[in-house]
């Protein structure tokens, strides 16, 4: 899939370096009234990487894109949440929230099949009482990736 065919919506901030979670470039927040654009910079895609209403924090879609890369993490599910949800973090962090702050979380799988498996995942970095949560089978996602994830957090 080609940079000019992704879904709106996925995607493909957190530009990461190493584990310590350490955004390259210079992220880039704008205000408009009492809403926080947060832009990470990392590619020239028409939406913001999260934005921030009041003390609610709502993230764009990641999908398990490797750090400076536009192309998925390779190993299929497993390793693709991961990435993902670290991404996630990463956004969430970079914007003075952290995934205890998340309180809605909805999941886009290219198979609906591989729900298990991603729960797996996502119980590694969530822990009870787990955000509300929505989770959709698809056919395709950005850059054949096979989740995508967005989520909302609040303070």
């Amino acid at each position: 899939m080609k940079k000019n065919q992704l879904i709106a919506g996925s995607a493909l901030a957190a530009m990461v370096i190493g584990a310590g979670g350490a955004w390259a470039g210079k992220p880039e927040v704008k205000a408009k009234g009492n809403v926080q654009f947060y832009d990470s910079g990392r590619f020239d895609l028409p939406f913001s990487d999260g934005v921030r209403v009041g003390n609610v924090f709502y993230t764009a879609g990641e999908i398990g894109d490797a750090h400076g890369s536009d192309k998925v993490v390779s190993g299929g599910i497993v390793p693709e949440s991961r990435q993902a949800l670290e991404n996630i973090k990463t956004t969430l962090k970079a914007n003075g929230y952290a995934l205890t702050d998340v309180v809605k979380c909805t999941v886009f799988l290219a198979d609906i099949k591989e729900w298990p498996a991603f729960n797996e995942v996502y119980k590694e970095y969530f822990k009870k009482p787990y955000p509300a949560r929505s989770a959709f089978g698809g056919t395709e996602l950005a850059w054949n990736a096979r989740m995508e994830i967005e989520c909302i957090a609040a303070k």
